[in-house]
């Protein structure tokens, strides 16, 4: 009677089932590989067609599908109404159970926890509408109890595995450091980068690794890969800008239902589920100032936790100091070539500069401001070339030196250096002197003359102050640089140009040709490669070099010791503005060299001036009126040179002294 009393409420079957658990459970230390047997050994105690074991995600907000009886079940995470396994948080009867397809008309659910904790909820489904009562669901908690002891059994069955996994991870990572540290000595880590992937496997398993990094757009561009798949994937463009996660590390369980935030390659899943990759683990780091990440690829789904993070970044820290090692090594060249391409130039420049004042007797390559050093690096670089040159500056600045410094570093520096100034000779004898002309081409021509294009052939043609050429020069001058042939002044027979030109300005070509006074073609042709010359006034530095060399220079001339410069006059020498650059330097000490009769220039004889302006109080009356008479032709001829000087009595030339005297060039721009 005894037993009778104890089994109230279970008949025989069912508490020889419950006995029967124990040894189904000690089958095996994982549920899954024992759930059907499990399912089976509980249907005599609550009969049922389908049994769910589904156990809550780390973050507590969900529930995966762990176990089931039914086979091919597909990895679901689900909580709550319409759930499968229906609300875990209370035992629960219910007769609307989704997946009518397999016909289950009924079921109940029950929590499953230890530890005081909830974990889980286990679920059993019939064919059999309302087949559960509130008794089955007593049975079916006393079900999940057993449950949970199997689930306590096999964590603790899973933490001990994981403990020696972490002995043995941290023993071959310390055998492998100095092989890491010997990888990470290589110049270029994509090279070893599959012996890399062939360490981390020691404590690490995966089958695929790659090192990835940040290019300017965001975008992820793969720099290394352990094997050779996917070959065109080089780069993943976000779905999103959003940052990296604050943990440093992303990890996907399974590709096939996880949600990749990658816009391109669209078919990225696809192509990743069809070679058998199912998760990942990426480590974010950084190699010096960039960015980089670290992934490992794995064919088996949930094949990474949080426990292997730690892992994974000291071998990315590893991967992260080769990379680092690389990138220094890298900037270490660059900055050793870039030194000696410098030296290099240095001593080209200074040999070009001691060639040229050896060939002129002048020592005027002289500076040392970061303006000027900047003019001789550009004259030399393109020196090399048969490129046409622009020069452009003030006047006195130095552009014919400049010239013949281009001259004398390139190639031609054999053939002749033809200097024309183009403002200093009439219209009518301009073309004459540069195409040169056949007998009888005009009165006077008496017999032919070749012109300077002519006489440069092999070297180089310097037209200084090309602004100055009329519009009918231009034309011809631009077939020059166009075809490379021209024609005498009344000739027919075309003849090859074979010279270098350099051209010169101190005016802003760019307003001639809006104002007309300039061909745009030509322009264009001149201003292949642009070198402006700054004034002196920008130049300080240069100053006192340059008055040193000239006085050198005067003292020669004279037949004496150079004059030396007290303190006070390399003051006045530095305050100065320098209207007239370098020629006004030159010939301020020239005078000084004179009066001071072989002693030491003092300001007082330098005799330097604040240039008066013609709008000042003290402008002669008489300045006045050639100004305003100058101003007012030029306005009647549409500030066209020609005419004006025509109208004035006066030559081009002096047209323009008077402009620039009088201050009236800005007007013209």
């Amino acid at each position: 009677m005894m037993i009778n009393a104890e089994l109230t409420g279970y008949d025989v079957e069912q508490l020889n089932a419950f006995h029967d658990l124990l040894p189904a459970l000690a089958r095996g230390l994982d549920v899954r590989d024992i759930f059907k047997h499990l399912s089976a050994v509980a249907s005599r105690i609550v009969p049922h067609d389908e049994a769910n074991l589904a156990l809550l995600t780390e973050d507590g907000s969900q529930f995966r599908l762990y176990a089931s009886t039914r086979d091919g079940a597909p990895e679901v995470v689900c909580r709550g109404k319409g759930c499968p396994i229906g609300d875990a948080d209370e035992p629960q009867l219910f007769d609307q159970v989704p997946g009518p397809e397999r016909g289950l008309r009924s079921g109940l659910s029950v929590p499953v926890g230890f530890d005081g904790r909830l974990v889980g909820v286990f679920a059993l489904f019939s064919r059999r509408p309302r087949a559960y009562s509130p008794h089955d669901l007593i049975l079916a908690e006393r079900l999940s109890g057993y449950v949970a002891v199997a689930l306590a059994h096999q964590r603790l069955a899973e933490e001990a595995r994981h403990a020696a996994v972490e002995r043995e991870r941290s023993a071959n990572i310390e055998a492998s450091v100095e092989l890491l540290r010997a990888i990470s000595d290589v110049l270029d880590i994509r090279t070893v980068f599959p012996r890399v992937s062939e360490i981390a496997n020691k404590v690490l398993p995966h089958d695929r690794l790659t090192m990835m990094f940040h290019d300017q757009n965001g975008h992820i561009v793969f720099e290394a890969a352990s094997t050779d798949e996917f070959p065109d994937v080089t780069r993943l463009v976000k779905a999103t800008t959003s940052p990296p996660p604050d943990e440093g590390f992303i990890i996907i369980d399974d590709f096939r239902t996880a949600t990749l935030p990658i816009a391109e390659p669209a078919d990225l899943r696809e192509r990743l589920v069809g070679a058998g990759y199912r998760s990942l683990l990426t480590v974010l780091t950084r190699a010096r100032e960039q960015a980089m990440g670290l992934g490992f690829w794995s064919k088996r789904p949930q094949a990474f936790d949080r426990r292997d993070v730690a892992v994974a970044r000291r071998i990315a820290d590893h991967v992260a100091l080769a990379v680092s090692h690389e990138q220094l090594a890298e900037a270490a060249r660059q900055v050793a070539e870039a030194r000696a391409r410098a030296e290099r130039f240095e001593s080209r420049v200074q040999t070009l500069a001691e060639e040229l004042e050896l060939k002129t007797g002048h020592g005027r390559v002289v500076g040392q401001s970061a303006e000027w050093l900047d003019v001789l690096k550009k004259a030399t670089q393109v020196a090399t070339t048969d490129t046409t040159v622009l020069l452009s500056g003030e006047s006195g600045t130095g552009k014919e030196v400049v010239a013949r410094f281009i001259h004398r570093a390139s190639a031609r520096k054999g053939g002749p250096f033809i200097a024309l100034n183009c403002a200093a000779l009439p219209e009518q004898l301009l073309e004459s002197e540069l195409f040169g002309y056949e007998r009888g081409a005009f009165t006077g021509a008496q017999q032919s003359k070749p012109g300077q294009i002519e006489l440069a052939a092999g070297g180089v043609l310097f037209l200084d102050e090309v602004s100055e050429m009329s519009q009918s020069a231009q034309a011809k001058f631009l077939r020059v640089l166009q075809e490379r042939e021209f024609q005498r002044l009344g000739g027919t027979r075309l003849q090859k140009a074979n010279v270098r030109v350099v051209a010169a300005t101190n005016r802003d070509l760019r307003k001639a040709v809006e104002r007309g006074d300039f061909r745009e073609d030509l322009y264009y042709r001149l201003q292949v490669f642009d070198i402006h010359i700054a004034p002196l006034r920008e130049r300080k530095p240069d100053i006192l070099p340059l008055s040193e060399a000239f006085l050198q220079e005067i003292g020669r001339s004279f037949g004496r010791p150079p004059a030396g410069l007290t303190r006070d006059a390399r003051e006045a020498l530095l305050v100065h503005d320098w209207p007239g650059n370098v020629r006004e330097l030159r010939n301020a000490l020239e005078r000084a060299a004179i009066l001071c009769e072989g002693g030491l220039i003092s300001p007082q004889h330098l005799s330097l001036y604040a240039p008066r302006r013609p709008d000042q109080s003290t402008t002669s009356q008489l300045s006045a009126v050639e100004r305003d008479t100058i101003a007012q032709v030029m306005r009647e001829c549409r500030w066209n040179k020609s005419k004006a000087a025509k109208r004035l009595g006066l030559s081009r030339t002096q047209l323009y002294v008077r402009l620039r005297k009088y201050d009236l060039e800005q007007m013209s721009a």
